[in-house]
């Protein structure tokens, strides 16, 4: 995959490419069903895929105390987008005077000046221009008028835990993970969710109870509720390689401020690796692809009592993490 953060470089592009335009945040099944969609139409038309998206967010760029959070960073996404099927990628990163562009404006003098398409293929719900005062049904005019065709997507629907169904959406998503639901999530994303960031150094309660854990650095992602997860670790040297990695060893997570040593601590984000006899290279990156919810966080009267339950919860996420291989 090639990839353009230059509007001067969209002249690279190859002619009458079939074009996705969106943030895809998470890279969900929603956002493949589109690229699919228009990788379909583009072996059709012997012809190649463009998508074009924004770092950061559109919404963070025009109000940014609406910034919502990110599922995937940049680097992830286009690890994403390539392995979906994208040729060429175009990342608009100083995009403010573009999304106020009038929508006809938009349409006439960028999209089609500057890329030319064949075809667009985008969700129902896709706006766009100015106020975000573009809908799907401006496009299909504009397409008319302009010379290319709209390719509506319908959205993708998923069953969650609770039986109920509901639009994959990347807000769907976050609300999933930052309530504590991270199967939810998984069902919309169509994989796990995968939060990525450096090793440190730990204050080594965890070894001292019998249970070391690898320490996260803070990401910029969006962090799952505090809780006790079942999960899967993948290391390695640098953040690159756990775009494209599996994750092969299963552990539990612990996400919250270590309340039975102290009210003042911070925010910690702790992988306990479940097959302790294996040796570890040291590494400096961890990816962790949260499979399960397995409970709350809580105070314990004891350092006793934490370690009963931590043992506790190994039991469970090994069993988890068995039933889900």
């Amino acid at each position: 995959m090639q990839v353009l953060d230059n509007t001067s470089d969209l002249a690279q592009l190859p002619q009458k490419c079939v074009l996705s335009v969106g943030n895809f945040d998470g890279l969900h099944t929603g956002h493949r069903e589109i690229i699919n969609t228009a990788r379909r139409i583009a072996e059709k038309n012997n012809t190649k895929v463009v998508a074009m998206t924004f770092d950061p967010h559109p919404v963070a760029i025009l109000y940014p105390e609406k910034t919502p959070g990110v599922l995937t960073d940049l680097g992830y996404k286009k690890a994403l987008l390539e392995k979906a099927g994208v040729d060429y990628l175009v990342v608009l990163t100083d995009s403010k005077e573009l999304l106020k562009t009038p929508p006809a404006d938009f349409v006439e003098k960028f999209l089609v000046a500057k890329i030319n398409p064949t075809a667009v293929v985008e969700g129902p719900d896709f706006n766009f221009g100015n106020d975000r005062a573009g809908s799907i049904q401006t496009l299909k005019k504009l397409g008319s008028k302009n010379g290319f065709d709209v390719v509506i997507v319908p959205d993708k629907e998923v069953r969650l835990s609770t039986g109920q169904i509901v639009r994959a959406s990347s807000t769907v998503i976050r609300y999933m993970l930052e309530s504590g639901h991270p199967a939810d999530a998984s069902a919309a994303l169509g994989r796990p969710y995968r939060l990525i960031g450096k090793i440190i150094p730990g204050r080594g309660q965890g070894r001292k109870l019998g249970f070391p854990t690898l320490n996260m650095q803070k990401p910029t992602q969006v962090i799952p509720a505090e809780g006790v997860y079942a999960g899967r670790v993948q290391l390695a040297d640098n953040c690159e390689e756990l775009y494209h990695c599996t994750a092969e060893l299963p552990a539990v997570f612990s996400i919250g401020q270590a309340r039975t040593f102290g009210q003042e601590n911070p925010l910690l984000i702790e992988a306990h690796i479940l097959d302790t006899d294996t040796p570890l290279a040291p590494k400096k990156w961890m990816a962790m692809d949260f499979i399960e919810h397995i409970r709350k966080q809580r105070k314990f009267p004891s350092e006793e009592h934490l370690s009963k339950q931590i043992q506790k919860d190994c039991q469970t996420a090994q069993k988890m993490l068995t039933a889900t291989s």
